[in-house]
């Protein structure tokens, strides 16, 4: 399993940025898909998730109405599209897959890429 996440970066507040999580190595339409971050002195927190038909989705309340998750399974991918962002958005954000049904629980997926970097400041 293969999950390269790309696209953070510095962004100043109200920005955005849109978060790609290249997979390879397995049946990529067959997962879950989740992002996650992890902010500095903070326990990693889901963001979002996304479900293998990506017909079912989740996010966290803060997180909710700014951004969308979505995947491409026929380009073995998942995206993170982030809008309006705010200085406490800032995180290394990871994607992870997990067969079977799309959750919001970190300790649930099994596959992690290695993070990208996103820092919300003016």
């Amino acid at each position: 399993f293969q999950l390269q996440a790309s696209g953070g970066g510095l962004v100043q507040p109200g920005g955005s940025l849109k978060l790609s999580c290249a997979a390879s190595g397995f049946a990529f339409d067959e997962y879950a898909i989740g992002w996650f971050r992890q902010a500095p002195g903070k326990e990693r927190e889901a963001v979002s998730c996304i479900n293998h038909r990506a017909d079912t989705t989740y996010y966290a309340d803060s997180v909710k109405g700014r951004f969308t998750i979505s995947r491409d399974n026929a380009k073995n991918t998942a995206y993170l599209q982030m809008y309006a962002l705010k200085p406490e958005d800032t995180a290394v954000y990871y994607c992870a897959v997990r067969w079977g049904l799309a959750i919001m629980d970190p300790e649930s997926y099994d596959d992690w890429g290695q993070g990208t970097q996103v820092t919300v400041s003016s």
